[in-house]
């Protein structure tokens, strides 16, 4: 049995971490979505998750992630061992943090949507903070952006044409949406640093 230890990296320790602070995670190994997203500073982005303390603010540390099978309360401890790199990025804008959470966590229990569209019943990773997160004015602090699965030449990826034929779908490229890589580089958000 493997053991994981050890939340203090690159002068970060999980005592920094604020409420609604965003975990986004890079892969060592490309994959459908890093294919067609990059994420801040040109990294293999393909997952966030929603920093959130149970009880309070000395509460216990999870994350509130959209996973298979259902957007879910995971303890940090355990995140970060299925996540060996993760940025860590502060939302500085003003916003109704515990509003937004409170959004975050109704949607606990939600099956997780594998085909990223947008208004259904299912949820991705970044569609929940796109959903919850709202300013001050109650507006979303991450509008969407059109839904990209095409390289840097433009063409879709064979992956997501098969994926969608095989579901009887065209592909949803402009739709309405948002990714994990693409968030971590939105202006509202500030890195502060990462665990390795």
């Amino acid at each position: 049995m493997a053991v994981c230890v050890a939340l203090t990296t690159a002068g970060q320790s999980v005592n920094e971490l604020q409420e609604g602070d965003l975990l986004f995670c890079c892969t060592n190994t490309a994959n459908a979505i890093t294919a067609v997203t990059s994420g801040v500073e040109d990294l293999p982005i393909d997952h966030v998750a929603v920093f959130h303390r149970i009880g309070g603010e000395n509460g216990i540390p999870y994350v509130i992630e959209a996973v298979k099978p259902a957007v879910q309360l995971t303890p940090l401890d355990t995140f970060m061992c299925q996540n060996p790199h993760v940025i860590i990025g502060r939302v500085r804008t003003d916003f109704y943090i515990h509003q937004s959470i409170r959004g975050c966590l109704s949607m606990v229990g939600k099956p997780y949507d594998n085909l990223y569209l947008p208004g259904d019943s299912a949820i991705y990773c970044s569609e929940l903070v796109q959903l919850n997160y709202r300013s001050v004015s109650n507006r979303p602090i991450f509008e969407p952006i059109p839904m990209s699965f095409h390289d840097s030449t433009g063409r879709v990826t064979d992956y997501w044409l098969e994926f969608y034929r095989q579901r009887g779908m065209n592909v949803p490229e402009g739709a309405p949406g948002t990714n994990p890589g693409e968030l971590s580089r939105r202006p509202q958000i500030t890195i502060i640093g990462r665990y390795q």
